[in-house]
Parts: C-alpha cells; sequence; structure tokens
C-alpha cells in the first residue's frame, strides 16, 4: 500500500467563527486565497502555538474582517483533507461567536468580500462541505445539502 504524501508534515488546526446577528444573518466571506479560493466561507484560520482557542478567534476575526466578536460554544469540529497538489490535512473547530457590531471592514489581502447573509439564502452560495455541515446544525431547517 502507497502512503498518501501531504505537503506539510503535520495536521493542521482551524478555528471559525460561525457570527450570527439579531436578525439571524450569517456573516460570510468569499475567500481570495487558498484554500476554498473563491468559496463562501466564515471568517478564521490558523490557530498559532501557545495560542488559546478564543484568542486565534478573535485575531482571525479582526484580522479577515475587522470585526470584533463574542465567543461562544463550540458547535463541532470537521475533518477535511484537500486532494490534488495541495494535500494538507485540516481539523476545524466552528464555534458560535455574537457580533460586537455589524460594520464589517474585510482584508482584501484575504477576502474578495464579505456579506451578512439572510439564512434563507445561504443555500445559493458556493461553499465548502464543512461550512454546509455547520450551518445545517446551527439552521436544522436549513435546505443546504453537503456533497455534490
Amino acid at each position: 500500500m502507497t502512503q498518501q504524501r501531504f505537503r506539510k508534515e503535520h495536521i493542521v488546526t482551524s478555528v471559525v467563527a460561525v457570527i450570527i446577528d439579531d436578525q439571524e444573518r450569517v456573516l460570510l466571506t468569499r475567500r481570495s486565497i487558498p484554500p476554498f479560493k473563491g468559496m463562501w466561507v466564515m471568517p478564521g484560520g490558523k490557530i498559532d502555538l501557545g495560542e488559546p482557542i478564543a484568542v486565534a478567534l478573535r485575531r482571525e476575526v479582526d484580522e479577515e474582517v475587522g470585526l470584533a466578536v463574542e465567543v461562544g460554544d463550540l458547535i463541532d469540529v470537521f475533518e477535511h483533507v484537500t486532494p490534488g497538489e495541495e494535500n494538507c490535512h485540516y481539523i476545524i473547530l466552528f464555534y458560535r461567536c455574537w457580533p460586537m457590531h455589524t460594520v464589517v471592514n474585510h482584508n482584501q489581502d484575504e477576502v474578495d468580500e464579505a456579506q451578512w447573509v439572510p439564512r434563507h439564502e445561504l443555500a445559493r452560495y458556493p461553499m465548502p462541505d464543512g461550512t454546509r455541515h455547520i450551518l445545517t446544525k446551527v439552521f436544522p431547517d436549513l435546505n443546504c445539502p453537503v456533497g455534490p
């Protein structure tokens, strides 16, 4: 059996903020860089070595969309192995967050655009399976199937 080769010699652990405002709108960002370039995701990124999870989450949200958030409970964990040249293994921790305000100033180096999306419009956005999986956990009645 051939051992699969990975670009990095370790699993990448990331945090993602599921930011929902008082009107049940979710903050989505369209990525301008890999992974998931061109797809709609929620703000987040890698946890730095020695960095507490909540600190990493607030830092990543601030860096990507200039938003301060209150971090709530863990919603779920999603594992993603990228196919092809990237060959990375991600463990993604999704946390429920509340915005301290709703004015977004996205980082153009990482994000093409950021939008507050009403829950009834979420299914029409192209997004990775992990994002869809989490959104259906948060909104069980959402018609947002995972997979092709």
